[in-house]
């Protein structure tokens, strides 16, 4: 009886599905996040605002334990939100991965149907935006794959100092920016200036190993 051959074994493939569950406890703890900072806010103390008067007395002004008991959840919770990104990055780095694999079997099957596939490279990845910045206006979401900023290209991307190069170039100019979004590319126009925040785009990449 002929020995078969079973070395064939692959890392478990990582659905588009556990991709989505991923990104909405994500969105669910940056909700919860928002909420607790519009409520420190509303208190008018923010995350770092004293809570004791000129005299060094607690405030009679606002409720200390609510506050504190806020700033304290944001903390645990943007650790949460730390952990849940590097879930997401490795599940879109399988993602690509089995993407990848599935156009290399079948491309010109897949032109024919007119099914999506990235067809570029993606150099980094989104694993921040702030909201009301300019990355924000435009479009932008955590877990995008950036493919395309502006003249940084796939096939021109050394490091992210090209993007910094770019965006301190461009102020007040729009930017074509490609992006592999759950399973999509998707194009956004997206213009570097200066807001409330620090910088000119109010999100943080980082690069993507290829």
């Amino acid at each position: 009886m002929k020995m078969t051959e079973v070395n064939n074994a692959v890392e478990p493939s990582v659905a588009e599905g556990d991709v989505q569950l991923l990104i909405k406890r994500k969105d669910e703890i940056e909700e919860q996040i928002k909420a607790y900072y519009d409520m420190l806010q509303t208190e008018g103390v923010g995350i770092d605002g004293p809570l004791v008067d000129v005299e060094g007395f607690p405030r009679a002004d606002v409720d200390l334990y609510k506050v504190r008991s806020a700033r304290h959840s944001i903390s645990c919770l943007q650790n949460d939100h730390k952990a849940v990104m590097v879930e997401i990055e490795e599940a879109l780095h399988k993602l690509h991965a089995t993407a990848r694999v599935g156009e290399r079997k079948d491309e010109t099957k897949m032109e024919a149907t007119g099914q999506t596939v990235c067809l570029s490279s993606p150099f980094a990845l989104v694993d921040a935006v702030t909201q009301g910045s300019p990355a924000f206006q435009a479009g932008l979401r955590v877990g995008d794959e950036i493919m395309e900023f502006g003249s940084v290209k796939t096939q021109n991307f050394r490091n992210l100092r090209d993007i910094a190069s770019v965006v301190q170039h461009s102020e007040g100019k729009s930017l074509r920016v490609g992006v592999f979004r759950n399973g999509q590319e998707v194009h956004l126009s997206l213009t570097p200036q200066h807001w409330s925040g620090r910088g000119l785009l109010g999100c943080n990449l980082v690069p993507l190993h290829r």
